[in-house]
C-alpha cells in the first residue's frame, strides 16, 4: 500500500497528513476540535480530504485518546469527547470514501516511534508519554500488542499507591498522578510555597505566587537552575523510573522509549529516569538493563503511526 493518512486528535486540535512509506509527511493540515461529538467527525471527514485532494491516498488511520475496541472501529469511551460505543470507523468511511482502522492515540505514538523513531532496531519497546496525563505502547516481537478487548497499555492508571491522591478516571493512587506534566506543576508548586527563597526564578516567571506556577514556568526554570524546579523534575523521574523498572518485570523489552511533552526536557528529565529505573530494577545487578530512550518523532508520532496503521490493514 502506499500513501496513506494519519489523524491525530487532540484537545485543541486535529491534525492529518499524508505520509508515505518511509513515514514522511508529505502534506498536513489542522483544524480546531470542535466542542460536540458529531462535530469532530465532521472536522476529521473536512481534514481527510484537504490533505488527500492532491494526493492518491488508499486508506486512513486515526489515533483516538480513549479504548478503542478489538476490532479497531469503534471508541468505546473518551475522556474528553462526549464519545461512548462511537462507531468512529463506520462514520469516517461514510464521510470519505476510504477504509479507515482506529487505534488508541498512544498506542499509535508507540507504533510511529518504533517504526520509525527511537524504536528502529528494537522488536520489543515499551513506551510512555509523559504529557498532562500519562499514557503507554507495548510492541512484542514486532507487533503492536492491545490486549483481547484492545484497550491494553493503560499505564496511567496503574495504582501505585494504595488509597493515595484521587486520579480523574475515579480511582485512586494512580502512576500518572505522580508521574506526568500535572505532577510536574505539583511537585513545584509544593516546594516554591514550602521554600519560596528557593524559588526565585521559577515565581518570577509567574504571578508570584505558587498558585501561578505553570508547567512552562518550571521547564524554563529548571534550566536556569532553579532548585525547586529542578527537584519538581527530579521527583517526577523518580517516579516514572520506578513504574519503568516494574514494567521490565512485566514485558522484558530491549528499549523504553520516553515521549510526551515532559520528555522534551531532554537529559534533564532523562537522566534522572535512567537513575531512577537502575535503581528499582528488581535484581538489577545481575540482568541486562532496558536502554531508556527519548522518542524521536516529538508530536508527530501518532499521526506517523496512525498512517502506517492504516497501511498494515
Amino acid at each position: 500500500m502506499g500513501l496513506t493518512i494519519g489523524v491525530d486528535i487532540g484537545g485543541t486540535k486535529i491534525a492529518a497528513g499524508v505520509v508515505d512509506e518511509e513515514g514522511t509527511i508529505l502534506e498536513t493540515c489542522k483544524v480546531p476540535t470542535p466542542p460536540t461529538a458529531e462535530g469532530v467527525v465532521d472536522a476529521i471527514g473536512n481534514a481527510v480530504r484537504e490533505v488527500s485532494a492532491q494526493h492518491p491516498v488508499e486508506a486512513v488511520g486515526i489515533g483516538a485518546a480513549g479504548y478503542v475496541d478489538d476490532k479497531r472501529a469503534t471508541v468505546l469511551f473518551a475522556p474528553n469527547i462526549a464519545w461512548r460505543h462511537e462507531a468512529l470507523k463506520d462514520k469516517v468511511e461514510q464521510r470519505v470514501g476510504l477504509p479507515v482502522v482506529v487505534e488508541n492515540d498512544a498506542n499509535a505514538a508507540a507504533w510511529g516511534e518504533y517504526r520509525f523513531g527511537a524504536g528502529q532496531g528494537h522488536d520489543d519497546v515499551v513506551c510512555i508519554t509523559l504529557g498532562t496525563g500519562l499514557g503507554g505502547g507495548i510492541v512484542i516481537g514486532g507487533r503492536l500488542h492491545r490486549g483481547r478487548f484492545g484497550v491494553a497499555a493503560e499505564f496511567g492508571h496503574i495504582r501505585v499507591v494504595p488509597d493515595g491522591l484521587l486520579c480523574g478516571c475515579g480511582s485512586q493512587g494512580c502512576w500518572e498522578q505522580y508521574a506526568s506534566g500535572r505532577a510536574l506543576v505539583r511537585y513545584a508548586q509544593q516546594r516554591a510555597a514550602a521554600t519560596p527563597e528557593n524559588a526565585e526564578v521559577l515565581l518570577g516567571l509567574g504571578d508570584g505566587t505558587p498558585e501561578g506556577v505553570e508547567g512552562r514556568h518550571v521547564s524554563q526554570a529548571a534550566r536556569a537552575g532553579d532548585p525547586v524546579s529542578v527537584d519538581a523534575f527530579r521527583e517526577l523521574a523518580r517516579w516514572a523510573g520506578a513504574g519503568l523498572a516494574d514494567l521490565a518485570s512485566l514485558f522484558d523489552p530491549s528499549a523504553f522509549i520516553v515521549g510526551g511533552g515532559v520528555s522534551d526536557e531532554g537529559d534533564l528529565v532523562l537522566d534522572p529516569i535512567r537513575k531512577s529505573f537502575k535503581r528499582w530494577l528488581v535484581g538489577g545487578q545481575w540482568r541486562p538493563h532496558a536502554q531508556v530512550l527519548a522518542a524521536q518523532l516529538g508530536g508527530e508520532a501518532g499521526l506517523v503511526g496512525a498512517a502506517d496503521l492504516a497501511r498494515q490493514g
